[in-house]
């Protein structure tokens, strides 16, 4: 067992799909988040917290082992994460914590509706969880692998529910972690209680200016489910402070990946631009994190791992490929990443918003890419060559592209290089993805699809 040097617990709470500018304290949007918001004031707030991969399965992959797809083997949805050093459940359950995980966990291979067996959950002792699920009226979990449930009413309330029935009822002689996996606000988006859609007039929405047509219709349920959460995220804020577990308990809130909803021309996850990969990130731990303070650096997937341990004192297992950020934000380091490396090995297109097309080239362009987000700067290069810059600072919405622009040429330079030193690191050979579905035994059909998917198991909520 490791050894303790610290009592902090820890709850992780990340939504599926929820982009950084739809939460209100970004200021990009308008959507009804008043907990968040004000919980955004007692923490730190991430202004660049970059989701990579952005895709469901290899976000969670890299958030529970700390490593890249390429080093985890989880290089598209539906593959299975095989990894044989301690992972993030792991780690915290040899330091001693009681670790309780709750809601999509989507890391165990193609049979979504098949329960998790009690090996492959990773150290993570109280499970309330499916492999996948994103029908929210009718949500199906396990406990154990026998018994097949259902989440009363709405699922995110009814896994908040769980959360603070947790909290409650949990060893109270150890320090605990608890992971809190949302299914909203992806699709199906209208699928939501009718007083959050109340709450928003669909008329009223406003296109971002990147966006050549909006889809209003999505973005009214997209909001609503937003709104739904925030209010559940203020269930849990009340029930700490009951408990008396404000001062003791580090307290994350972000997101798997963002969702295009028409931006560029496109719509939902795994493309390079903000609304897919900037996801909201706010952390609380009164007394070593500043109150309203805004970190100056990038965070990525893969630094979350090694940050929650940094945090608890709990030793990094040598394969994680992260950043321990925690010395950064209570001042015993001086600085934190400076880039964050975007990724997506094996793409998935998303032409438009009624389902996924698997196509290898977008716009007469391979969809591989790899590239990095620093705090002003965004670099894409494909397989075909450098592909997209943006100045981020003075272009928010990403509209003029500057990677064939002369006078950008010492950034593109400075960018590429930082992008080349991150896939050194991990050995990226950037490769096409049909090398990468050989490497790692994945199986795909004609089309490129992973056999056994279920594209859109709900179509009368597309």
């Amino acid at each position: 067992m490791q050894r303790r040097t610290n009592h902090t617990n820890v709850i992780f709470i990340f939504a599926d799909q929820l982009r950084a500018s739809s939460v209100g304290c970004y200021g990009e949007e308008d959507v009804i988040t008043p907990r968040i918001d004000a919980f955004s004031r007692e923490g730190v707030i991430f202004p660049v917290c970059v989701a990579s991969p952005s895709v469901c399965g290899p976000y969670r992959g890299c958030l529970i082992s700390g490593q890249n797809p390429l080093s985890n083997g989880v290089i598209a949805n539906d593959v299975a994460l095989e990894v044989s050093h301690k992972t993030l459940g792991e780690c915290f359950h040899d330091a001693g914590y009681d670790t309780a995980y709750i809601g999509k966990w989507h890391l165990d291979g193609p049979d979504r509706k098949a329960p998790v067996p009690n090996e492959r959950r990773r150290g993570f002792r109280h499970w309330a969880a499916a492999n996948f699920e994103h029908n929210y009226l009718e949500s199906k979990f396990h406990r154990s692998e026998s018994e097949q449930l259902v989440w009363k009413g709405y699922d995110a309330e009814a896994q908040m529910d769980e959360l603070l029935d947790y909290l409650e009822g949990r060893p109270k002689e150890k320090p605990f972690i608890a992971v809190l996996s949302w299914g909203p606000p992806h699709n199906p988006y209208k699928m939501v209680p009718q007083r959050y859609l109340d709450m928003y007039d669909p008329v009223s929405i406003k296109a971002r200016p990147n966006c050549s047509e909006i889809p209003r219709d999505d973005l009214w349920g997209y909001y609503a489910q937003i709104t739904f959460l925030d209010e559940q995220f203020g269930r849990l804020l009340d029930e700490l402070s009951r408990l008396g577990l404000e001062q003791d308990t580090l307290l994350v809130f972000t997101s798997d990946h963002g969702d295009m909803h028409g931006s560029q021309g496109v719509y939902k996850k795994g493309w390079p631009w903000d609304e897919s990969i900037r996801v909201p990130m706010i952390m609380r731990l009164p007394g070593r994190l500043v109150a309203g303070s805004a970190a100056g650096f990038t965070i990525s997937t893969v630094d979350i791992m090694p940050t929650l341990l940094g945090f608890c004192g709990i030793g990094i297992p040598k394969e994680v490929q992260g950043v321990d950020c925690s010395g950064a934000l209570v001042g015993t380091a001086a600085f934190g990443p400076q880039s964050a490396f975007i990724t997506n090995p094996c793409p998935t297109t998303v032409l438009d918003s009624r389902g996924e097309d698997m196509l290898p080239t977008f716009r007469g362009r391979r969809m591989e890419y790899r590239g990095v987000r620093t705090m002003r700067h965004t670099y894409i290069e494909t397989i075909d060559g450098p592909w997209l810059l943006y100045d981020n600072l003075v272009d928010p919405y990403q509209l003029t592209n500057l990677i064939d622009d002369p006078d950008h040429n010492a950034v593109r330079k400075s960018l590429a290089a930082a992008t080349r030193a991150h896939m050194k690191a991990i050995g990226d050979e950037f490769l096409p993805k049909e090398e990468y579905y050989r490497r790692f035994g994945v199986q795909v059909d004609e089309r490129g699809v992973l056999r056994n998917l279920v594209v859109n198991p709900y179509p009368a909520f597309a």
